[in-house]
């Protein structure tokens, strides 16, 4: 599949590219996972995986050419849920169209996941924020630039944000970890890190978070009926907040949080899959 034929269709070419995931896995995926810069360790505690597919072998997928993205795609049992967990994302800065972009988590919904969990390094910018943190996503500001990830499709989606990041998931995250740090996550275009200026104009706005991802699979996902979450890795102190950040930097923190990631994702897995199962 060529990359015009997901910007001409999304939806259709996120059907074909699931018919494929079925057909090399022969199951249906009830959960994704996005794994963003760095996290890659967090699926190797949600278990082995049953199927590995590299990203070149589904259509419409790209490899991802950043730093910590492997571009791999693994089904993994977890309780009684099929997790599909993708290794990496591609991003606008990259050079890729928003469609490019929500092709993996349209393909995931299309595949059959009704929640999908959203995951990335970011940021810190409210005070008290620390390299290492989990912060849950409660909103977000989208600062791109670019055009929504909903643009061309029809009938023309007026799609209401105010309950995109799921209030039922978010309630399970402080269930289990009661206490954990909710924020706004704003994303940027990149590559470039922000200047200080901008993360003062930023915390003026009320994020308190920042990066150059996710919001485009977010608001894919829930166009198409899926439940959201989002976590957020704090790698650094944004620009005129402490250190000069540095992609080395961002990658290295992100490692070392993902273990910590991967066993909440773990826990939160297996509690929704046993309630669900009542």
């Amino acid at each position: 599949m060529r990359t015009s034929e997901v910007e001409a269709d999304p939806v259709a070419a996120a059907h074909m590219a699931a018919g494929e995931l079925h057909r090399l896995t022969g199951v249906a995926p009830d959960v994704a996972v996005v794994l963003g810069t760095g996290l890659a360790a967090a699926a190797e505690v949600l278990g082995q995986p049953d199927h590995r597919i590299g990203f070149g072998a589904l259509p419409g997928f790209v490899a991802p050419t950043a730093p910590g993205h492997r571009g791999e795609a693994r089904m993994v049992t977890v309780g009684r849920r099929r997790v599909l967990v993708l290794l990496g994302r591609c991003h606008l800065y990259e050079g890729r169209s928003p469609a490019q972009v929500a092709h993996p988590v349209r393909t995931a919904v299309a595949a059959g996941c009704r929640s999908v969990v959203l995951t990335n390094a970011a940021g810190g910018i409210r005070p008290g924020l620390a390299p290492g943190d989990l912060v849950v996503v409660a909103d977000h500001l989208d600062l791109t630039g670019a055009p929504s990830a909903l643009v061309g499709l029809e009938p023309v989606p007026f799609v209401d944000q105010s309950a995109l990041w799921s209030p039922t998931l978010r309630a399970l995250v402080q269930r289990l970890r009661p206490g954990l740090p909710e924020g706004v996550y704003a994303q940027t275009r990149g590559p470039q890190f922000e200047t200080p200026a901008e993360v003062r104009m930023l915390g003026l706005l009320g994020a308190d978070l920042v990066g150059m991802s996710t919001v485009p699979e977010a608001l894919a996902a829930h166009h198409l009926g899926a439940a959201v979450l989002g976590m957020s890795v704090v790698t650094n102190a944004a620009a005129g907040t402490g250190a000069v950040p540095a992609a080395a930097e961002v990658a290295a923190v992100a490692a070392q949080s993902a273990t910590v990631l991967g066993e909440l994702l773990g826990e939160l897995l297996a509690v929704a899959a046993a309630e669900r199962g009542r």
